[in-house]
């Protein structure tokens, strides 16, 4: 027999093997019995003394309220939710788009499709846009840093789209990154001075959104960086506040007043609504025409903002697919689809909900916090994993002079371009050549309640 092999391994490795393999044993038993100790807590005792009541009442309560009603139970005040809630609303996921291959041809790959938009066709100055997905209102200073506001402008320029300014004062620096900029009109008392609106490619009185309803709000100048204050012309120790109502308006039929007198100053750019989507909707609407709007921006109850009383974000207002169904429907029940545009706001957050949307009736659609998503892109890590990413975009964030302005602009209007491609080829999939032709004749639905809620047909 032949001699048997010496082992050449060190002394060293053999014993930090050992010591390795000891301690796995050992974390095992640990572990093991650790295991034992707690299952057997959750087997034998009585629900006061045991454990598992933590994961019981969780599981019907939901970890987010259990957050919520300790956030509220330290502070003692109401508290503010950024970006909107996790309650899921009826949406567009249970439509479908129909296939066009022989009863209806697709178009040919080589056939460029058509995404422009005219926003306010009867305006003296229409606003046209390469694209119709658009920045919704996002404030300065109340809400995002002017880093990420001037992102988003130069961003949506890139993409051939326009950004809005939010309800916080006129940021020259967005101006001037922005190729098309709608500025809101706010409930405030700032920024509305003839030389400001007369810089707006288009104007947008807000009068509410998804996430806030029509209400008031103020913020106290001690928490306001020197250049907020200053835009916004506020006198020492002034607050500036947002008013529930807008200013100067008593009545519905006085809107028409104010609409004139902007349009008026601003040389006849496009001057539209803006809502929260109430149950009362069409009367609204109906007071928007009467005052001779150009265009109305409906905000589903899916909006976010900077930060909302979850009450208003989670039990306010109508879903956003059922606003813009019963908004689209009833403007074309009064023939008024020709003279007024309809933008659609609140948690769109992909190509298919855009494309579904302008085929049920919408003319464009405002995204805001995907937006923001998009626009930083990896440079939410700026504060994760300790601090959450909207300190990276905030005007109080602790991040937000790390954001690179240039880099986000580029991804902004990367996912832009990027979802309009999605939806050319879903328009050449349709047999279409333009996406403001597709419509409800391109949709069917998977069940009953949304195929009734959208006018269109059922899969079965």
């Amino acid at each position: 027999m032949g001699k048997r092999k010496k082992n050449n391994l060190p002394a060293g490795l053999l014993k930090a093997g050992a010591v390795t393999a000891g301690a796995v044993l050992l974390g095992r038993l640990l572990a093991g019995r650790l295991a034992k100790s707690v299952t057997t807590r959750f087997m034998t005792e009585p629900y006061e003394e045991n454990l598992w009541e933590a994961f019981s009442a969780g599981a019907r309560i939901t970890p987010q309220v259990i957050v919520e009603t300790n956030l509220r139970a330290e502070l003692g005040k109401k508290i503010k939710r950024p970006f909107g809630g996790p309650k899921q609303f009826p949406d567009f996921s249970n439509i479908m788009f129909n296939v066009a291959q022989l009863d209806t041809f697709p178009t040919p790959e080589n056939v460029e499709v058509d995404t422009s938009v005219v926003l306010g066709r009867r305006a003296r100055r229409p606003l046209r846009l390469a694209i119709p997905i658009l920045v919704s209102g996002m404030a300065y200073g109340f809400a995002l840093s002017d880093k990420a506001k001037v992102a988003l402008a130069r961003g949506a320029a890139m993409a051939g789209t326009a950004t809005n300014t939010g309800h916080g004062p006129y940021l020259p620096e967005e101006r001037k990154a922005a190729k098309y900029l709608i500025i809101q009109y706010n409930r405030g008392n700032w920024s509305k001075e003839p030389e400001i609106l007369q810089r707006a490619d288009a104007v947008e009185i807000q009068l509410g959104q998804g996430a806030l309803a029509g209400t008031g709000e103020t913020f106290k100048q001690d928490k306001m960086e020197p250049k907020l204050i200053r835009l916004l012309g506020l006198k020492p120790g002034e607050d500036a506040v947002v008013h529930a109502r807008m200013p100067g308006i008593k009545s519905p039929r006085e809107l028409g007043n104010l609409v004139e007198e902007i349009r008026e100053i601003t040389g006849g750019v496009p001057v539209g609504v803006k809502i929260a989507a109430g149950n009362d909707l069409e009367k609204d609407l109906a007071y928007i025409l009467e005052a001779g709007a150009d265009f109305v921006t409906v905000d589903g109850a899916q909006g976010g903002t900077a930060g909302a009383a979850p009450i208003l974000e989670d039990d306010f207002g109508l879903p956003t697919i059922y606003a813009l169904c019963r908004a689209a429907r009833f403007l074309e029940q009064q023939q008024v689809k020709d003279r007024i545009s309809l933008i659609i706001g609140g948690g769109l957050k992909t190509p298919g909900d855009y494309l579904k949307a302008l085929a049920l009736g919408a003319d464009a659609v405002a995204i805001g916090t995907i937006a923001l998503w998009a626009m930083t892109h990896t440079q939410v890590f700026h504060s994760l994993p300790y601090e959450p990413p909207v300190q990276v975009v905030f005007e109080l964030g602790k991040d937000k002079h790390k954001l690179d302005v240039q880099k986000g602009a580029r991804n902004l209007a990367a996912y832009l371009l990027s979802s309009v491609e999605e939806m050319k080829i879903a328009t050449r999939a349709l047999g279409k050549k333009a996406t403001g032709s597709v419509n409800r004749d391109d949709l069917f639905a998977m069940d009953e309640q949304t195929a009734q809620i959208a006018g269109i047909s059922r899969a079965y």
